[in-house]
């Protein structure tokens, strides 16, 4: 049997419509006479998506107990059993209740398409895996379910439902998608316009980029190499010369007319890796490519027309973009050149040849050796002293020597002076030897007259040779120079790479790893003030620079202080002091250079990260605040003012048993009201720091009895158990209280009625430590630091603004302790933690919180 079909829904946001619109093809496929069966789906208690239900074989749910409490789960046998052609199995992401087979529904998914079951499900784009972090810093939302994107993108039909911001709110306000209660909460928060909006444009994104992978599958199944114009891609093709940026501006400026257009930047690098482009220049061209919206990209290729070629069919691009060629006139008629070889192999791709001011001017040829001074003097000596040394010892009066063995002893000596001076040594002893082979060893002798053609040829073919071997010796040393020049810059830059990764302050790094480098005095990289010019022939201000950065003795304040000015845009350049630097060195500092302005950007992005992240807290805090206790604040007062109204109405006469009852109404919710107004103002001292806070020994049994006695009748449930000689605890007593009371009252609020909460103490090390513990579900480990953040409610259920534990912790904290979320102790794992003196106040609850007050600790 094969493998079944997989159908998924995407959405940008609950409450578009996922689970309607799967219902609706289920209806469609009934119709057809299709057997659907209904594995899993959660209406979210949307009447009309629960109408859709109707009609539609549901199979009973599987129920799972976990921490006391049921759970209802998708019974994944019973649909296997059932077998039918197609099954519903709502939310992709879910994470299945521990004990189920599978840890998640998409496994539960894949073994029903493994059984030849065709499944449709639903997902949300916040749950997918590689967009989960990107959504949490849009909304501000952890999302603690998500699905790994490769299972989404291997469905054979991923169809998305679509809905704009604006009617999805006016969804909500009509109360198609939440309870009427929770809607002013979710549209001042999650649902606002910008976070569904940017929400909307990740769904479309990453459905388009879906849609270009099977695009480009059926092109590689198919084998097609043309180019299908379905999205328009521009590619530029940049060698590292200074045309560069004039071809990215030119290459972003046709991408702009086509709305959407990719832009992209490749560089063909030789397979050696020995010849390469300036990479200063190739940095800033990478840099302005990215900052237009674009990407970069390398390949290695020896035949650049081909590599070119490849790489933009490989991407499927439609126009491609080449600079005019820098070759000279005479250089044209013996080659056609890069651009025009393109032209001719690109096939129906548009290629767009562009002018610039390098066009036509050659390349500059290195004609000058790499090699030291004294090398070259040592080549020349060779070439005007050893060959005719050679010469004359081989024509002594004793001496009868062959043409030939000359000939063999000159290209000797002609290799010889190659190896150490390099080509031009080795062509003058090439030209010297030719001579002197024809005056002292051809007939005529003494004469550069030759008589007999053998030897004509000989000659010719000696100095043909020589030049050969001469050219084919210098061009082996020097790449083997080039080579270990190479190997020398690849470990410079590695290191550059080292200094900036996992250094939290990656420009320093940089610039000192250039220091030990070179053996410099100081390195400074200078920034021009905003503004700042300087008029041709005038002496710049100094005041004009700034330093950014330094490392090393006596830094350089201007440009024109350094011993070596490496220019890297108009406002940044590197001074160097120290000694004289090779200019082959030049390129790998240029690079260090090109480097140090990423690592600058790099601090100053995440400076400005982090001052914008406080400021998205307090937005984040604002948003909270407005949301949760604006419902929190209208709860009590509306009820306070329904009884006082109800009380002043002459329309209906109540007695004294109703009255009692609508005055407590009005107390209890005034006293609600109090309360949290009381809890918000603490809480903004404490992030103010100007709490104050008393610190005397206090009585752990009193502090305790009147925070049950606050909390009325319910309080009275709590079990104690304090030892008779407990010691004092070093706390301020109405904070002390205020904690407890906070804590108790959560604790009561999740204890089971037959198992109320346990206060017990104990003296351990000069240490008093309290202990407060419910027999709720718990918490999951990686959930329990939430409770104690602001304007949160775990599970966004239950009354409250979600302040309690958030100020106990702030409390505690202002006594000198900690508040921490911990499981029940139990005697193979006891709780231990470092303390002060005296007293400790260790809280434990639902998964238990521990916590340290000065002379205390509280644990929850």
């Amino acid at each position: 049997m094969g493998r079944g079909q997989l159908r998924i829904y995407l959405g940008a946001a609950p409450g578009v419509g996922k689970t309607y619109a799967m219902l609706e093809e289920a209806h469609r496929r009934l119709a057809r006479g299709t057997d659907v069966v209904v594995g899993v789906v959660e209406a979210h208690g949307r009447a009309r998506t629960a109408d859709l239900l109707a009609g539609l074989d549901e199979l009973p749910r599987r129920t799972v107990t976990y921490r006391g409490a049921e759970f209802q789960e998708m019974d994944l046998d019973a649909v296997l059993r059932r077998r039918p052609e197609v099954a519903l199995v709502d939310e992709l992401a879910h994470s299945n209740v521990p004990g189920s087979r599978h840890a998640k529904r998409w496994q539960d998914i894949e073994e029903l398409l493994d059984a030849g079951i065709t499944v449709l499900s639903t997902v949300n784009i916040q749950h997918l895996e590689s967009l989960n972090d990107v959504v949490e810093r849009i909304t501000g939302v952890p999302q603690r379910e998500t699905v790994p994107d490769e299972v989404v993108r291997r469905a054979d039909q991923v169809e998305l439902v679509d809905m704009t911001p604006e009617a999805l709110r006016r969804r909500m306000v009509h109360g198609n998608v939440y309870a009427r209660e929770k809607v002013d909460a979710a549209l001042g928060n999650y649902f606002r316009v910008g976070n569904l909006t940017a929400l909307r444009e990740l769904a479309l994104l990453w459905l388009a980029d879906k849609v270009d992978d099977q695009l480009d599958r059926y092109r590689a199944d198919h084998h097609i190499d043309d180019t299908w114009e379905a999205r328009e891609r521009v590619v530029v093709a940049l060698t590292g010369g200074a045309e560069g940026e004039t071809l990215i501006r030119r290459a972003a400026r046709i991408a702009a007319r086509g709305r959407g257009a990719d832009l992209m930047a490749v560089h063909v690098m030789p397979s050696d890796g020995l010849v390469g482009a300036d990479p200063t220049l190739l940095a800033r061209q990478r840099l302005l490519v990215e900052s237009l919206g674009g990407t970069y990209h390398q390949v290695l290729g020896e035949d650049i027309p081909a590599a070119l070629i490849e790489f933009a069919r490989g991407v499927n691009a439609t126009q491609l973009v080449l600079g005019a060629s820098r070759r000279g006139r005479l250089a044209q008629l013996f080659s056609r050149g890069v651009a025009l070889t393109t032209m001719s192999r690109a096939g129906s791709m548009d290629v767009h040849l562009v002018p610039h001011q390098q066009a036509g001017r050659g390349r500059t040829a290195a004609l000058g050796s790499p090699l030291s001074r004294r090398r070259r003097i040592a080549g020349f000596v060779l070439a005007l002293v050893g060959v005719p040394l050679i010469v004359l010892g081989v024509r002594l009066p004793e001496n009868d020597v062959s043409l030939a063995t000359g000939e063999l002893l000159l290209l000797a000596m002609v290799i010889a002076a190659a190896l150490a001076g390099g080509m031009w040594p080795a062509l003058l002893a090439a030209v010297g030897g030719f001579l002197l082979l024809n005056w002292f060893f051809t007939e005529p002798i003494h004469s550069f007259d030759v008589n007999r053609p053998e030897n004509i040829i000989a000659l010719a073919v000696f100095l043909l040779v020589a030049a050969s071997v001469s050219i084919v010796v210098d061009t082996a040393a020097r790449r083997t120079r080039e080579a270990a020049r190479a190997s020398a810059d690849a470990q410079n830059l590695a290191t550059v790479a080292s200094s900036m990764v996992g250094n939290p302050r990656p420009l320093i790094g940089l610039l000192e790893r250039l220091l030990e480098t070179y053996g410099l005095t100081s390195v400074t990289l200078l920034e021009r003030s905003a503004g700042a010019t300087r008029l041709p022939g005038t002496q710049e201000n100094p005041s004009a620079w700034s330093v950014v950065a330094c490392v090393g003795e006596r830094p350089s304040l201007t440009p024109a202080e350094a011993d070596v000015e490496v220019p890297i845009d108009d406002a940044l350049a590197l001074a160097l002091r120290g000694p004289a630097l090779p200019a082959e060195d030049r390129r790998v500092i240029e690079a260090f250079a090109a480097q140090a302005v990423l690592a600058l950007r790099q601090e100053r992005l995440a400076r400005e990260a982090a001052s914008a992240g406080s400021i998205a807290e307090a937005d984040r805090m604002r948003t909270a605040l407005l949301a949760t206790v604006g419902h929190d604040l209208r709860t009590p007062l509306a009820a306070a003012k329904a009884a006082v109204t109800s009380l002043r109405s002459d329309e209906v006469r109540f007695d004294a048993d109703d009255e009692a009852e609508l005055l407590a109404t009005a107390d209890e919710s005034l006293d609600r009201l109090t309360e949290l107004i009381t809890n918000l103002l603490d809480l903004s001292r404490l992030q103010a720091g100007v709490l104050g806070v008393t610190l005397r020994p206090t009585e752990a049994a009193g502090s305790i009895a009147r925070a049950l006695t606050e909390l009325g009748e319910p309080g009275r449930r709590v079990s104690v158990d304090l030892p008779a000689d407990l010691p004092r605890l070093d706390a301020d007593p109405a904070l002390l209280e205020r904690v407890l009371v906070n804590v108790v009252g959560n604790a009561l609020r999740f204890s089971p009625p037959d198992r109320p909460p346990t206060i017990t103490a104990r003296e351990d090390d000069t240490v008093v430590e309290l202990r407060i513990v419910d027999h709720g579900p718990g918490i999951p480990e990686d959930q329990r630091d939430r409770v104690f953040v602001p304007f949160q409610r775990l599970g966004d259920s239950g009354a409250g603004v979600g302040l309690g534990l958030a100020l106990s912790r702030g409390l505690t904290e202002a006594m000198g302790g900690t508040l921490i979320p911990r499981p029940p102790p139990t005697a193979a794992s006891p709780c231990c933690w470092p303390s002060r003196p005296r007293t400790r106040i260790r809280v434990g609850a639902r998964p238990a919180a521990c916590g340290r007050s000065p002379r205390g600790r509280a644990r929850r």
